[in-house]
């Protein structure tokens, strides 16, 4: 993917790392000049804004240009989701963007089905170590364990028309998907994508 400078005004544009613990967790690339701002539940990761994803909205509206979520919106509970992506809304500038990965479980179906796969059974080796179906299902189990917190496990699942849905219904206005290696990665703006934002991610 390209990389591309993104400035509003001589200024540093600014990203909601939602769900991030802390800045040492890589971004993508497209990040780079993006002032990266870490949100997570979890005190002790020590990030910038200690809160639930849930209550967005207690937060000053539309300060951000752009909002990264990986991985983190299966963490709560369906009924939820609609009100974590409109605090995504909120605190999104007219022009800005939610960046979302969620795990591909209807991939992970058709996989599981397809090797005869049991729940203990390895899919592949992560940098924190081998991730089992379950993992994919229910939340990384040694995290779990480790830290004794029920945050860390999985509450919902998505397709990609699931999660489509999901945004469509929130009010985002353009959407773009796909999916590969078990993930779902959407762009979804608030308004028009500016051509600056498409050429940053390579979207023609």
């Amino acid at each position: 993917m390209s990389l591309f400078s993104i400035k509003n005004g001589g200024d540093m544009k600014k990203l909601l790392n939602v769900g991030g613990s802390n800045k040492t967790v890589p971004l993508p690339i497209q990040y780079a000049d993006f002032e990266n701002v870490v949100l997570d539940i979890d005190p002790k990761y020590k990030p910038d804004i200690v809160h639930n994803a849930l209550h967005l909205k207690d937060l000053e509206p539309q300060q951000f240009d752009a909002v990264y979520c990986s991985h983190n919106l299966e963490h709560y509970y369906l009924h939820e989701v609609p009100q974590v992506l409109d605090g995504f809304l909120h605190l999104l500038k007219a022009d800005g963007f939610a960046h979302i990965m969620v795990p591909d479980i209807q991939e992970l179906m058709r996989v599981v089905v397809q090797q005869n796969l049991e729940m203990d059974d390895v899919l592949y080796q992560s940098p924190v170590g081998p991730i089992t179906v379950l993992d994919i299902l229910y939340g990384y189990g040694a995290e779990i364990e480790q830290s004794g917190q029920s945050f860390f496990a999985h509450k919902t699942g998505f397709s990609q028309t699931l999660l489509v849905k999901n945004l469509q219904q929130a009010g985002f206005s353009k959407i773009y998907n796909s999916v590969g290696n078990l993930q779902i990665t959407v762009l979804a703006f608030k308004g028009e994508p500016s051509m600056e934002t498409l050429r940053l991610f390579n979207i023609n």
